[in-house]
Parts: structure tokens; C-alpha cells; sequence
């Protein structure tokens, strides 16, 4: 069947009012995915509205962008420890411009035509235009022409995928010294040669672990808390911290920022120092100068311009779905929420995920079908969220960490093992690396595990499938790990509760 797009059709006013069977506001890649997947097969109509590019913050300031920056320096790395190519490596460190051109390669310099075509071919009309909600099944698109809105209607339903944007603290002076986010962080078009860091969570310590590489000479990262990375197990935490510090980067723990003196600020751009030097002083009288700081304390929905109150729910309301991605305290099952902005895991492959089903919901619900079948709940968002942190060593995760199976009420046993085997040593003269599994001994089943050393981001999918999957360990020791890769490690952790 011919997809009929608005692509080819006449083209109204600005003021037209367009019936569409599915709206999806957000272009990001949550977005995407719940367009895609509502009228995929069908002659159901949907438009995709997005005020930035499309693709979002993924592909233009975050996973692609960032992953761009910090994979050359962790080759350059491999290559230095293994002998008969070490000898042949620079002793210098990785060509920062090529770095640079290669990320904005990737990136497409920003450019979202080649997601607009996907979109276009996909059957997705994409409205530029910020859009809010005006009223039940009704979106208003604000773009050249705020007085003149263009009105969008959905038979079926609204998709809310608006993300979430960087948190700057009220700290006196540090707003009005322009200091970068993550944005600026990922597109950074000169390297400063000292950085404050604030903040110790993942943006946080893979922004200062690519600083670092990149060339930044004096870097100091300032955190409340006690430890970095506080939602992973912490003898991973404490791996990536030592191994920060060892590449000379200085780690304060319970410290934060009194008071940020700027006194030459400048627009300069994305990626650009935003002026002179700044002059900070922490809560405990120390004063630091730096060319730039990068705050990475936190994302907040983007939902104050939602035009939730015109539906019925406060406009600063946090978004809440059910496992059918369906809005909480909105009537009549039009309205979701995925990614981001539902509040649930944000994670870009999350976001998809949860597109995904609600993608699959909405067709189900346009065609009269039931909802019985698993794929109609988003259940991976309860404790089965994997997430992959690249810092150098990277931390590979799934599920609860042991504190919180405990704090959940399992009763855990903990397999641990350092990642020893004949694999790692193959792969690399200094590969470090240690491995933990939860286990309910209920079920005798993975309620999480984690892996953290060299390039282990490859490990936690299998430890997904088990953990997803129900898999008792009892069968796990029949899933035989090939010689010699490093994941024998699951040799070695299994045989630890034979000791």
C-alpha cells in the first residue's frame, strides 16, 4: 500500500488546521521510534513536531558526540599496551582536529536533513515548530509566527518525547558566568586549558575523562557527595575514580561552590570559552581559577511548556505512564509520554524501548486489538534497565546494584570475581577489570550484575538476556563462554559459589 504523506499533498496556511491519526511531539530518537511505529504497515497518518533537529539531543549532543570524542583516546590507549605496536605509537597524545572533524562527521555538523529524509520515507511529516498541548487530542505548533500557531489535531493520539534539558544551580554568580553544559562539552571547538567540572555522575566523569585526553592540563572535579557515581556498585565507582586521579585529575568529595566571579563574560557559542577566566570559591574558603567550567548536576524534564494545564494537570506537573506509556491522570487513553520526559529511565535506549511498545499500543488501540500480549507493557523499565558508562575504565551495568536488591527485600547472594582470564589478557597488557553478580537466591536468578575494566560495554547484554530472561544460574553454567574471550569472566563468577 502507497504511504500518503503531507509530503504530497498541497500545502495550507500557517493557521491550517491539520487532522492527523498520530502526533508525536519531540524528534528525538524516542520520538522517532513512536511515529515509526504507530503506523507502521498502515495508512495511518502521523506528524513528528520538533523546534531543534531532528534526531535530538542523542545524535547531536550526547551519546553520538560524546562516544566521537572519547573512542580515540581509548585505541590510542590499547595500542600503547601491546607490545609491537606500542613501540610503533606517538608517545604524544590523539590529533585533537581530526578528533574533532570526526565527531563532526558523525554529527553531520548539526545538519538533520538525512533524519528528515528517514522520516519523510518512513511516512513521518515533520512540522518544525515548538508544540505544546491546547486541549484534548490538540496540539499547537509555535514557529515563525508565534501570533499565528499552527493547529494540529490527532484522531487517535499525542505522543509526548520533549526530553530533558541541563539544570544550571542557583549558585550566586555561576549563572551569570555562562558556564558550559553538556552541550557545550560534546561540541567543544577549543580546549581550555583549566576546567571545573561540578557535578559526579555519568555526564560528569565522562565529560572530565575526554577533557582530559583532549588536552585539558588542570582539571578539578567538585562533588557533594561522598563518592563519584553514586548509583552504581561502588567498587566500580571506586575503580573509575582511582583511575581519573591516576591521569592527574584532582577529585573533591563533600564540596560544593559558594560563589563564581566572572567578571568578563561573553556570548561566544557553543563549544567556545564563554569569556575570561573565573574565579570559584568552594564551601570550604579554597579559591580556584579556571578558563571554564562544565556544570553536569542534573537534567529536569521539559515539561513547563507542555500546555499541561489546558488538559487538566498542573503545568510543572511531573509526567507519570503507566506500562502502556499512557499519561496518568489523563481520561480517554490519547495521550503518552516515552523517553525522557516520562520520568521512568533516562537512557537513550530506554526512550526506544518505551517508544517502541507505545508505538505498538497506539496501532493496537487504532485497530480494535487486545493489549494481553507482553509486548504491549513496557516491563524493562522495573529493574532491568542496562546502561553502559565509557569512562576509562568503562562500567557495564544491569538492574539493582546489592544495596538496593537488599533495600527491595531480596535475599542476595554476591559473585564476584576480577576479570582474569585468558581473553583479557589477550586483549590487552593492562587490562584490569572486576565483575559482580546479584543473585536472588529465592529463584537463584540475577536480579543485577555489573562489570567495569577495559571495553567490558560488550558483556552486559548477556547478563540482560539472564536477568530479563529469568535465567537460573543452574542453567547459565550450561551457556559455555568461547576460549579466550573475556567472557569467560562468567566461568570464573559461576565458579565462585563452588568455592
Amino acid at each position: 500500500m502507497k504511504r500518503v504523506t503531507r509530503a504530497d499533498r498541497p500545502s495550507g496556511p500557517a493557521t491550517a488546521d491539520d487532522t492527523y491519526d498520530v502526533i508525536v511531539v519531540g524528534g528525538g530518537p524516542a520520538g522517532e521510534n513512536a511515529a515509526q511505529y504507530a503506523v507502521a504497515g498502515s495508512d495511518r497518518t502521523v506528524a513528528l513536531v520538533e523546534h531543534e533537529l531532528v534526531g535530538g539531543e542523542c545524535s547531536y549532543w550526547a551519546c553520538i558526540p560524546s562516544k566521537a570524542l572519547l573512542r580515540p583516546s581509548q585505541v590510542l590507549a590499547t595500542a600503547r599496551h601491546m607490545p609491537g605496536v606500542g613501540e610503533k605509537v606517538s608517545a604524544h597524545g590523539v590529533d585533537v582536529p581530526a578528533v574533532l572533524a570526526r565527531r563532526d562527521g558523525l554529527t553531520r555538523h548539526r545538519d538533520d536533513s538525512s533524519q528528515v529524509d528517514w522520516a519523510r520515507s518512513a511516512g513521518i511529516d515533520v512540522v518544525r515548530g515548538r508544540g505544546r498541548l491546547d486541549g484534548e487530542r490538540t496540539v499547537a505548533v509555535t514557529g515563525a509566527h508565534p501570533d499565528r500557531p499552527r493547529i494540529l489535531r490527532a484522531r487517535h493520539a499525542v505522543v509526548l518525547a520533549t526530553g530533558t534539558v541541563a539544570v544550571v544551580p542557583d549558585t550566586p554568580g555561576l549563572r551569570a558566568a555562562l558556564p558550559w553544559t553538556s552541550r557545550d562539552a560534546t561540541n567543544l571547538l577549543e580546549i581550555p586549558r583549566r576546567v571545573l567540572v561540578v557535578g559526579g555522575g555519568v555526564v560528569a566523569c565522562e565529560t572530565a575523562t575526554w577533557l582530559r585526553q583532549l588536552g585539558v592540563e588542570e582539571l578539578t572535579m567538585v562533588v557533594r557527595g561522598s563518592r563519584l557515581l553514586p548509583r552504581v556498585e561502588p567498587f566500580a565507582a571506586d575503580l573509575v575514580t582511582e583511575a581519573l586521579r591516576a591521569h592527574g585529575i584532582t577529585v573533591r568529595l563533600h564540596a560544593a561552590i559558594r560563589q563564581v566571579e566572572r567578571p568578563d563574560v561573553r556570548e561566544t557559542g557553543i563549544g567556545r570559552i564563554h569569556g575570561g577566566p573565573v574565579t570559584v570559591e568552594l564551601d570550604d574558603g579554597t579559591r580556584l581559577e579556571v578558563d571554564e567550567i562544565v556544570v553536569a548536576t542534573g537534567r529536569r524534564p521539559t515539561t513547563s511548556t507542555l500546555g499541561l494545564d489546558t488538559i487538566g494537570l498542573a503545568s510543572d506537573a511531573a509526567i507519570t505512564v503507566d506500562d502502556h506509556l499512557t499519561v496518568e491522570g489523563v481520561d480517554g487513553d490519547w495521550l503518552y509520554a516515552v523517553g525522557d520526559v516520562a520520568g521512568r529511565a533516562a537512557l537513550t535506549h530506554m526512550g526506544k524501548y518505551q517508544a517502541r511498545v507505545c508505538g505498538d499500543v497506539i496501532a493496537a488501540r487504532a485497530e480494535g486489538r487486545p493489549l494481553g500480549g507482553a509486548r504491549y507493557r513496557a516491563s524493562a523499565d522495573h529493574h532491568q534497565v542496562p546502561q553502559v558508562i565509557f569512562t576509562d575504565p568503562e562500567i557495564a551495568a544491569v538492574g539493582r546494584t546489592a544495596e538496593q536488591a537488599h533495600a527491595d527485600g531480596f535475599d542476595v547472594e554476591v559473585l564476584e570475581a576480577d576479570i582474569d582470564v585468558a581473553g583479557a589478557a589477550l586483549s590487552r597488557d593492562d587490562f584490569t577489570g572486576h565483575a559482580a553478580l546479584v543473585v536472588d537466591r529465592a529463584t537463584d536468578t540475577l536480579v543485577g550484575a555489573t562489570f567495569v575494566g577495559t571495553d567490558v560495554s560488550e558483556l552486559v547484554h548477556a547478563a540482560t538476556v539472564a536477568l530479563v530472561g529469568h535465567v537460573p544460574l543452574d542453567t547459565v553454567w550450561h551457556a559455555v563462554p568461547s576460549y579466550p574471550t573475556v567472557s569467560e569472566v562468567w566461568l570464573r563468577l559461576l565458579e565462585a559459589r563452588r568455592s
